[in-house]
């Protein structure tokens, strides 16, 4: 195959950039729906009588049924493929969303949140899955990062949205508006999805550029024979570090910034912009490092690095970003503190963008979703047992500092036990 650059080379189409805009609009979507329960904690714990460890509670059954609908539908999406497999675990997830709002008790709001971690946890393997489908693998972090900017474009689009539906109409409104309206993608995806072979918007020449790398593995991949593999692990044990540190500022830390800097998100329509500023302002800068994180490692492979230096090369220079979130509970500043927050959620999905790669890079195409999917599971477990470490501290000390210390540390551990399992990111012959 030639080796393109697409720096040097003008394809006659680029419809793989169309498929990740999908891609990028989905996960925007997923993330409205998961920022819903974080920005009305308050009012929900009103209305649910809920302390601290009783939401921590609704928190782990979320994440209880994320991590095994993770591992199953990364399963399910290398069976049936990435558009019937995308299709059904949206329509779960923005039904169990939209049912949300007519829960009347803690029980039932708990049985729809479960049914939305099932749902939910479909996406990544489905994107990932359609990245190593539709990219070769110098664009792919590229791809991951921007697709995995839409969970920052949700986490603006929800402070801005949320609280002034719930000022209007009631918090229900919240889960019904949201909900019915991200019924469109479905459609759109249903018209627009097909492989790229059978895609009559591709052109031949960037088919055979997506094809450029060397021809995987095509045989099915038995499940247990990858739970034997020190690479996957390599890949489940970096996700079970860091991604509770992404549900924890999901969760937590709207309640963070309104009890430190004494912001009531329902008061007023000034008093939800003052709080839902900020957080805009974290994830905008967030939006940023997921497309930096990307660009950075795909760069580096263009200029000849192996994909091994440029990914924790990457890594390790994003860990970096992360340490000032050490000191942000001493600051008495909001815009220095949403400063340094902003620059560790930019680093973590910097962090996260070459993280998700790393099944492509090592695994073959037929095994990359399941592969996605052990370690998405595993990340959610990690997420369920720091969710309540969350609420005992919270409940117990009532403060944040430990908690943000945790948060800056496992990075680098993370990129640890990828280097000890996979010391070249060789790829795996199974």
């Amino acid at each position: 195959m030639p080796d393109f650059e697409p720096q040097k080379i003008k394809l006659s189409s680029n419809y793989r950039w169309v498929i990740c805009g999908l891609l990028l609009a989905a996960m925007a979507i997923n993330y409205i729906h998961r920022q819903t329960l974080g920005l009305l904690k308050n009012d929900l714990q009103n209305v649910f009588h809920w302390d601290e460890n009783g939401y921590a509670n609704v928190v782990f059954w979320f994440q209880a049924a994320y991590a095994v609908g993770y591992v199953s539908f990364g399963r399910i999406i290398d069976r049936v493929g990435a558009k019937i497999g995308y299709s059904i675990a949206f329509t779960i997830w923005v039904l169990a969303h939209t049912f949300t709002g007519f829960a009347t008790n803690i029980t039932q709001f708990i049985i729809t949140r479960v049914a939305l971690g099932l749902g939910e946890s479909g996406s990544f393997p489905a994107s990932l899955k359609t990245v190593a489908e539709w990219f070769p693998q110098k664009e792919r972090a590229l791809a991951a990062g921007i697709f995995n900017a839409g969970t920052n474009i949700g986490a603006i689009v929800a402070p801005l949205v949320v609280p002034l539906l719930t000022l209007s109409f009631g918090w229900q409104s919240a889960f019904w508006v949201t909900g019915l309206a991200s019924f469109l993608w479905l459609v759109v995806w249903l018209l627009v999805y097909k492989s790229p072979a059978d895609h009559e918007k591709v052109a031949p020449d960037e088919l055979e550029y997506i094809n450029s790398d060397k021809t995987d593995e095509t045989t099915k991949v038995p499940w247990v024979k990858l739970l034997l593999v020190k690479e996957t692990w390599a890949y489940a044990l970096a996700k079970f570090l860091i991604d509770p540190i992404w549900w924890f500022y999901l969760f937590w830390l709207p309640d963070f910034l309104s009890k430190t800097y004494h912001f009531d998100l329902k008061s007023s329509s000034v008093a939800w912009f003052a709080v839902g500023l900020p957080l805009v302002v974290i994830y905008l800068i967030s939006d940023i490092g997921s497309v930096v994180g990307g660009w950075v490692s795909s760069t580096l492979i263009k200029r000849g690095l192996s994909a091994n230096k440029a990914r924790k090369v990457s890594m390790l220079l994003f860990a970096l970003c992360v340490l000032p979130i050490f000191a942000v509970t001493q600051v008495g500043n909001m815009w220095i503190a949403v400063l340094i927050i902003g620059i560790a959620t930019a680093a973590h999905q910097a962090f996260s963008a070459n993280v998700y790669t790393l099944p492509s890079d090592i695994f073959p195409k037929s095994a990359v979703a399941s592969v996605i999917g052990i370690g998405g599971m595993v990340g959610a477990i990690g997420g369920m047992v720091f969710a309540k470490t969350v609420g005992h501290i919270l409940q117990l000390t009532g403060s944040y500092h430990i908690l943000f210390i945790i948060a800056g540390s496992v990075y680098l551990l993370a990129l640890l036990l990828v280097h000890l399992l996979s010391p070249r990111l060789e790829r795996v012959t199974i």
